[in-house]
């Protein structure tokens, strides 16, 4: 996926920073859509919320690793979610869910709006095909962790409820770098 012209963004955390490259020609509706919320700021501000562990999701057959940010459930500070988008699933964009890997959230197909996860460990299960999600649509990939997964695992194993992180990680920013 590197690739010299692909945007790169900075997630600015107490615990340091995670730089991330932006697949935008693979997965280019949900590059842009996640790159809107970072050139608007709706991201300032905003979360880690969720930490999925190997432990924490008992009523889960299928296991995975994951730390979800985004804004929330519902809006945060003024911050208002777009419209959802197209899923581009990992079959179209040739994208998988190895490590360090961004994508986005959703509950259905094409109902994803401001909401991602980085994985922590190859998550094969998230891609197209995969069983973690019944509709075995997966998940769209968008972009991987180029530095700072050490900071990632480090938000993964903060303290936590269930899988909500406790208190949630704050993301200062989310600029572009490129």
């Amino acid at each position: 996926m590197e690739n010299n012209t692909n945007p790169k963004a900075a997630i600015v955390t107490k615990f340091g920073t995670i730089e991330v490259e932006i697949a935008e020609k693979a997965a280019p509706i949900t590059a842009a859509n996640f790159l809107s919320y970072v050139d608007d700021g709706s991201f300032d501000s905003s979360v880690f919320y969720r930490t999925v562990l190997l432990d924490n999701q008992p009523d889960n057959d299928v296991k995975i690793e994951v730390i979800q940010g985004g804004l929330g459930m519902d809006k945060i500070q003024g911050n208002a979610r777009k419209p959802s988008i197209q899923q581009e699933t990992t079959n179209i964009t040739g994208l998988s869910h190895k490590d360090g890997v961004i994508s986005m959230a959703r509950l259905a197909p094409d109902s994803a709006t401001s909401e991602f996860f980085i994985c922590v460990n190859d998550q094969p299960e998230l891609d197209f095909g995969g069983k973690r999600n019944p509709d075995g649509q997966g998940f769209a990939a968008f972009g991987r962790v180029t530095s700072g997964m050490e900071v990632v695992r480090q938000i993964q194993v903060q303290p936590h409820e269930a899988q909500n992180l406790t208190p949630p990680i704050a993301i200062q920013t989310i600029k572009r770098l490129s």
